[in-house]
């Protein structure tokens, strides 16, 4: 938060042109160091992604951290960037915990347990996912600076829809406390971008499944995620409709 209050805001460029701030950096530090005290497993993060598979591919359970999702957003001073940390075991996130610093807000899940959001000094609430009620508009959100012509498409095929735009992995966590129906992403992500909110939205009730209706899954050679889908495990309905539309 040090960094985002600086006026001065020093943003270089990764080799596959994201922006990249010292704030990245920070915060990988901080997070690394206290996960391996906690003794867990080893730590995958976005900053520190280039562990061979080899050695990955032994690891039952492991952290996967996105230090800072959605760093354009914190670029923008737009607050919707957020801390992702999940605890991934056998390619499943059994435990998930997404905080976006501006806003105060922190989601969190656990397998078993349930999902959960918490905001400011407010108590803990428990969240759900919520089914489209007959006649009601389809509330999609869509990403705040990744825009693409494909899922405008798919969302004038699935008829009368409203928008709500949002920056990081608070797009999963929206539907995961019902706020909205729907999250397609067409474009690019990476294992550490959906990990934690897809325990929260799992545990809620919710899906994030590909085209074919296959979960998401973590610690793949490639850790690029498929095109996916997230809402309501119950609206078969509306993922039929997504099938039948693609």
């Amino acid at each position: 938060m040090e960094i985002y209050a600086d006026p001065v805001m020093s943003v270089t460029e990764k080799a596959d042109s994201s922006p990249l701030t010292l704030a990245d950096l920070a915060s990988d530090r901080v997070i690394g160091s206290g996960l391996e005290k906690l003794g867990l497993g080893p730590v995958l993060s976005e900053e520190s992604s280039a562990t061979d598979y080899g050695r990955r591919s032994n690891w039952q359970r492991y952290w996967l951290v996105d230090p800072l999702d959605g760093t354009k957003e914190f670029v923008k001073r737009n607050g919707e960037f957020t801390v992702n940390i999940a605890l991934v075991e056998n390619g499943e996130p059994v435990l998930g915990v997404v905080y976006a610093p501006v806003l105060d807000v922190c989601y969190l899940a656990a397998r078993g347990v349930g999902a959960f959001v918490r905001r400011g000094p407010q108590k803990i609430e428990a969240i759900r996912v919520q089914e489209r009620m007959p006649n009601e508009p389809l509330r999609v959100v869509a990403s705040r600076s990744h825009s693409d012509a494909r899922t405008g498409a798919l969302l004038e095929i699935l008829g009368e829809h409203e928008t709500i735009s949002m920056g990081s992995s608070l797009k999963l966590c929206l539907v995961a406390e019902g706020r909205a129906h729907l999250y397609p992403r067409l474009g690019p992500t990476m294992e550490w971008d959906t990990a934690a909110a897809h325990a929260i939205v799992k545990q809620a009730g919710g899906r994030v499944c590909d085209i074919h209706g296959a979960e998401l899954v973590y610690n793949k050679a490639d850790l690029h995620n498929p095109e996916f889908f997230v809402f309501s495990a119950k609206d078969q309905e509306l993922f039929r409709k997504i099938q039948s539309a693609g």
